[in-house]
């Protein structure tokens, strides 16, 4: 710990150090006076804190880098809050949401369809999910809005910028697999007295399209229904939503179905 100086009278503590409650170094690099100091952390982002000397005594400075979400997320600096007037804001909920989603071993127990998924690393940083966020957040009357990874690219487990879209729960819903519950055959296959039948959900009532004798000939005329019902709903939004992204209703017209989906 650096010698404290005394010139008339005042207290001089430049280039004095301590530990935050987080463990990260800080270091006094301004003096003004006691309610009055900056102090940088010692880290490699050397973020800069307008802040109290008792502050800096008892360690209650934060770090905006320090990974406090799950190791991994951070709030950084700039203008994006993580609550306005005590309440979450809507950006934070949902950086919250993915950084849980993909690095907290409890919810992959539920959920273990999440297991692999990785946020990218301009996104551990809250403040650039944020914006991209208000670049991209828009809504549709009467509809919640969810962000999804692999509608954009299908199978992609990474959420990032060029992967991620806001889509309508409706929308969502329609490429929910269910693959813990169908059993062994094909999406949207059942087996039913010695024969394959194929049924579909549309605007949640599922359709009954026929019997085969093979589960790959059932599996094709879902197939066929589920990517035009897609298209159809795909349309649907275009139409009546102006706002409805290009890169969403792309992605929704070009999806395929596959057999081991």
């Amino acid at each position: 710990m650096k010698k404290v100086i005394r010139i008339n009278n005042k207290a001089y503590r430049v280039g004095e150090e301590n530990y935050n409650n987080q463990n990260c170094l800080m270091k006094i690099i301004t003096y003004n006076h006691c309610d009055n100091i900056i102090i940088e952390f010692q880290d490699k982002y050397k973020a800069k804190i307008n802040t109290r000397y008792k502050h800096f005594k008892n360690g209650g400075i934060k770090n905006p880098y320090f990974p406090n979400l799950k190791g991994i997320g951070y709030l950084g600096e700039g203008k994006y809050q993580s609550k306005i007037n005590y309440k979450l804001t809507n950006q934070y909920l949902i950086w919250m949401e993915i950084i849980i989603r993909s690095y907290d071993e409890n919810f992959h127990k539920k959920h273990p369809t999440y297991k692999d998924c990785t946020v990218c690393e301009e996104w551990h940083n809250f403040q650039n999910f944020a914006k991209w966020y208000d670049e991209n957040y828009y809504k549709i009357p009467g509809e919640k809005m969810q962000i999804d990874k692999d509608i954009l690219i299908k199978g992609n487990k990474i959420y990032s910028p060029d992967t991620c879209v806001f889509v309508p729960q409706r929308i969502n819903a329609l490429f929910i697999k269910s693959q813990n519950s169908r059993g062994k055959y094909p999406i949207g296959v059942t087996y039913h007295k010695k024969k394959y039948d194929s049924r579909v959900t549309i605007n949640y009532k599922t359709l009954h399209l026929g019997s085969y004798s093979t589960p790959e000939e059932a599996f094709q005329a879902y197939k066929v229904a589920k990517e035009n019902h897609i298209k159809q709903v795909a349309d649907e939004y275009k139409s009546k939503y102006p706002q409805f992204p290009k890169k969403l209703y792309d992605a929704m017209y070009s999806y395929k179905v596959e057999i081991d989906d």
